[in-house]
């Protein structure tokens, strides 16, 4: 142990080059409240909009007050060290290379939504510099960060996917095509569809289409985000969630209780505001379903997790619904390697009501890092 006392020292990471900048940040004070200051030195590290590593400062703030997002803008200067023998953040000292301020760090929890630190980049690093960190390895955030990849993955492991298509360098597409898509993929998908950047999160940059006329729109504000786009089939069903962890000592991963998101009435669907900003939505913690959906739920999630081989955490989103044949429809949306952990995020509240609270839910996740995770398959 590096810290003060024999504590663990855990590098807290938030903020980041992404548009979920704001809501890592929030996920981030939501954590380090949960860190009991006898086990653990908190060592909270931000990265700037444009990129830069920083020791924050100590009035930082990391939550959105009066409809205001936060966001990382000063501090010391800070690097990961690359050499695995010294496993820690070094201070830049101005003018010249690395100054001579070392912090040693046991253990990284990166707080970190969307590009550059949920799509397997600093994940990447941590492993380059040998130290352990909270969640999902390069491959398991990469693939799980680019829904394409997910459904293929998904689809592999036999897990049902709503209809899609993939739109490459979309781009590209608008200029080349106005149409974007033939009579026969319009007529396959249906209205409405919802049009996405493959490699984001927190709903930024999508649009639900009900006309073909707002189409080509949509499709440039979601290439704005990323040049490949993902055009999704309307799947009519109750949006449920599910939290999985580690299993403890090599156990199998394991699945919370599921979670259910109503809309309000007069909201159209689960976008940003209704996600971070707007009272426009109801949570049932748990859900209200059967013993027989919560067992197909939990164990559709937990396949999920191993399909895509996670590791720590993950939280796997669905639509429940009715299939033609009258029964249970469950088709998973996503997989989230680093859910939300903000004061209102589904994956702390459904673990609280599987008995396991939010500080003993960190605690379990730094085991999990520092024994490198549980990726037992039976």
């Amino acid at each position: 142990m590096t810290g003060m006392a024999g504590k663990l020292r855990i590098a807290v990471v938030f903020g980041g080059r992404s548009a979920e900048h704001a809501i890592s940040c929030v996920s981030a004070g939501s954590v380090i409240a949960a860190l009991d200051p006898d086990r653990y030195e908190v060592v909270k590290v931000g990265i700037t909009p444009d990129g830069g590593w920083v020791l924050a400062e100590p009035d930082q703030r990391l939550a959105i007050t009066d409809g205001k997002l936060p966001e990382v803008s000063g501090g010391t200067a800070v690097s990961l060290v690359g050499d695995p023998a010294r496993r820690g953040l070094a201070v830049l000292d101005p003018g010249a290379a690395i100054g001579p301020a070392f912090t040693g760090v046991d253990v990284v929890f990166p707080v970190l939504h969307g590009a550059y630190g949920e799509d397997g980049t600093i994940q990447g690093l941590l492993e380059m510099a040998g130290l352990p960190y909270v969640g999902s390895g390069v491959f398991a955030s990469a693939a799980s960060m680019d829904k394409e990849f997910t459904k293929k993955l998904l689809a592999a492991a036999g897990l049902p996917q709503g209809d899609h298509v993939v739109l490459r360098d979309a781009t590209g597409a608008i200029s080349a095509d106005p149409d974007l898509l033939d009579e026969a993929a319009r007529e396959r998908l249906g209205l409405p569809v919802f049009v996405k950047p493959s490699r984001a999160g927190s709903s930024i940059g999508i649009t639900k289409v009900t006309d073909w006329a707002q189409f080509p729109e949509a499709v440039a504000t979601a290439a704005a985000v990323d040049p490949k786009v993902i055009v999704e089939a309307s799947v009519p069903g109750r949006e449920i969630e599910c939290g999985v962890l580690a299993g403890v000592g090599g156990a199998l991963p394991e699945a919370s209780l599921p979670a259910e998101i109503r809309l309000r009435p007069g909201v159209d669907w689960y976008d940003f505001s209704a996600k971070y900003l707007d009272d426009s939505v109801d949570f049932d913690v748990p859900a209200d379903l059967s013993p027989e959906q919560v067992a197909a739920v939990q164990a559709a999630s937990v396949r999920a997790y191993q399909a895509m081989d996670c590791r720590g955490l993950a939280r796997v989103d669905f639509f429940l619904g009715t299939g033609p044949d009258g029964r249970d429809r469950l088709v998973i949306n996503e997989v989230n390697t680093m859910p939300g952990f903000t004061p209102i995020s589904m994956f702390p509240r459904m673990w609280a009501a599987s008995g396991l609270s939010y500080p003993e839910l960190v605690d379990r996740l730094v085991a999990s890092a520092l024994d490198g995770g549980s990726r037992i398959v039976r």
